[in-house]
């Protein structure tokens, strides 16, 4: 099994982290965001550090600089990605086109950011429709 490594950093250490990892020849192995307990943005930078997985998370910052130079498409996606699902600015990052919602989303509702309904509600809703 492998270990799980979190550690908190600044937005300003994201570059310098990613050039020593890839210099080191350190798989990025993924960049994930998500709403902590508290309502903050946390972007967590994940590399394969045999035997372990360091995890770099950057909290309550909404423009991050962008690794995609450093980690091409592997880093460019997910940031492509947070960037529509949360607002994230990830600074140098090419946004000229959309990946996954559509180009007048931001017409429609909102900001980037896509609307999700609770399970709960799903469900409901669901069932009133069988009855």
């Amino acid at each position: 099994m492998q270990e799980y490594k979190r550690i908190e950093i600044s937005k300003d250490q994201v570059v310098p982290i990613a050039e020593k990892m890839r210099k080191a020849g350190v798989g990025l192995a993924m960049i994930h965001g998500f709403l902590n307990e508290e309502g903050q943005m946390d972007v967590s930078y994940e590399y394969s550090v045999e035997p372990v997985i360091e995890s770099y998370h950057v909290v309550g910052e909404m423009s991050i600089p962008s690794i995609s130079e450093i980690y091409d498409q592997a880093a460019a996606w997910p940031e492509r990605e947070l960037n529509e699902l949360f607002s994230v600015e990830f600074e140098g990052l090419d946004m000229s086109k959309r990946l996954f919602l559509p180009e007048d989303m931001l017409e429609t509702q909102g900001r980037g950011h896509i609307m999700v309904t609770p399970l709960s509600e799903l469900v409901e809703k669901n069932i009133r429709k069988e009855e």
